[in-house]
């Protein structure tokens, strides 16, 4: 397989992207924070930058969240891989959102390679879950009424 290559301006494709994108650094603080996450979360650049991911996380998640967090930055590897994590998140303004979100590790220049911090590329999928968390209730519901 070839590959073009042509310049690319990386700051204008982060800016345009429909998804947001999230980079927090090695203590979990936010560093980039795209317009899409401003759309998606509520949260403004200046109010997001230098504050911690705690402000998209739902509280009783947090611990779990950190546990990972800190282990990741200690052994510089990820279990999620490639894989799409679907979890809870939180809107500025309260309301539980779903988000589904890829993560990659960011890592210093070599010879040292250790891991600064965490790209996320995340999607809303509130209203997918919704839909389908609803269909599951009306498909037990039409089950449990023909006996099946």
């Amino acid at each position: 397989m070839t590959t073009k290559t042509f310049p690319i301006d990386f700051e204008q494709l982060i800016d345009v992207i429909g998804d947001a994108v999230v980079i927090s650094d090695a203590r979990g603080a936010i560093t980039l924070w795209n317009p899409a996450a401003e759309r998606m979360f509520g949260f403004t650049p200046a109010e997001a930058l230098g504050n911690s991911l705690d402000i998209i996380i739902p509280e009783r998640l947090r611990g779990r969240h950190w546990a990972g967090y800190e282990k990741t930055m200690a052994t510089g590897e990820t279990r999620y891989g490639h894989d799409v994590l679907r979890v809870p998140a939180v809107h500025k303004d309260g309301r539980a959102l779903s988000i589904a979100f890829t993560v990659a590790l960011l890592h210093s220049a070599q010879p040292d390679a250790v891991v600064t911090g965490i790209v996320a590329v995340i999607r809303d999928e509130t209203s997918r879950f919704t839909e389908e968390r609803n269909l599951k209730k009306r498909l037990a519901e039409l089950e449990a009424r023909s006996g099946g």
